[in-house]
C-alpha cells in the first residue's frame, strides 16, 4: 500500500538533508533511524511511519508539518480544504491534515484523527523547539507526556510541558479527531 505523499516525501527527505550538509549516515546517527531505512525512505521504497517521520523531522530541525508542506509545495496565503495535504501513518492509520498555509509560519495547525484502539509515539526530540497545544474536537484523547497520563475530552485544551516522550493513545472504540497548533520554541 503506498500513500500519494510517498514520493514527494521521499524529495524532502533528501532535498532537507542535503540541504543541511548531513550525509545519510549523519542524519541516521541523529535520529537513530537507520541508513538503510533512511536510503529506502529517500528512494520512495518505504512508506514511513509518523514515528520515523518525527524522529528524521527533528533531526534535521523541522517539524513534521513543514516536512509534508514541503512535500506538498503548498506555499500560498490561503490554502482551501481540499487542497490541505493529507498524510496517513501506514502502522496506525492515523490522519494527520495540515490546515494551516505554509506561509502562515511560523504557527503551524494540523488536524489529526487517530482512529478507535490506535496509538502513536513521538521521542522528546520532536518537541526540542516548538511549543505545542493540543485541542480536542471529537472524541477521548489520552496523552502520554513522559510519565504523565492526560485524559482529554472534546473541547480539552493542553499546553505541553518541556520536551519529553510522548504518545498520543485513542483507548476507545470510536475515531478521535483533535487540532494540533504549534510554534517554534526560540532559545
Amino acid at each position: 500500500m503506498t500513500d500519494e505523499l510517498t514520493p514527494a516525501l521521499a524529495s524532502s527527505v533528501q532535498a532537507a538533508r542535503s540541504a543541511r550538509g548531513l550525509s545519510v549516515g549523519a542524519l541516521a546517527e541523529r535520529s537513530g533511524v537507520s541508513r538503510a531505512m533512511i536510503g529506502k525512505i529517500e528512494r520512495g521504497n518505504a512508506q514511513p511511519t509518523a514515528a520515523l517521520l518525527g524522529r528524521l523531522s527533528a533531526a534535521l530541525g523541522m517539524t513534521l508539518s513543514e516536512l509534508v508542506a514541503d512535500a506538498e509545495r503548498i506555499d500560498r496565503r490561503l490554502v482551501r480544504a481540499a487542497e490541505q495535504p493529507t498524510w496517513t501513518d501506514p502502522a496506525s492509520g492515523y490522519r494527520r491534515r495540515a490546515v494551516s498555509p505554509a506561509a502562515g509560519r511560523p504557527l503551524e495547525l494540523i488536524e489529526v484523527v487517530l482512529p478507535a484502539g490506535a496509538q502513536v509515539d513521538y521521542p522528546a526530540d520532536a518537541y526540542a523547539f516548538i511549543h505545542q497545544q493540543i485541542w480536542v474536537l471529537e472524541g477521548r484523547l489520552r496523552f502520554r507526556e513522559g510519565s504523565t497520563d492526560h485524559e482529554l475530552d472534546a473541547g480539552d485544551c493542553l499546553q505541553l510541558g518541556p520536551p519529553a516522550p510522548c504518545t498520543f493513545i485513542n483507548a476507545t472504540d470510536a475515531p478521535c479527531r483533535y487540532l494540533v497548533a504549534l510554534t517554534r520554541r526560540f532559545a
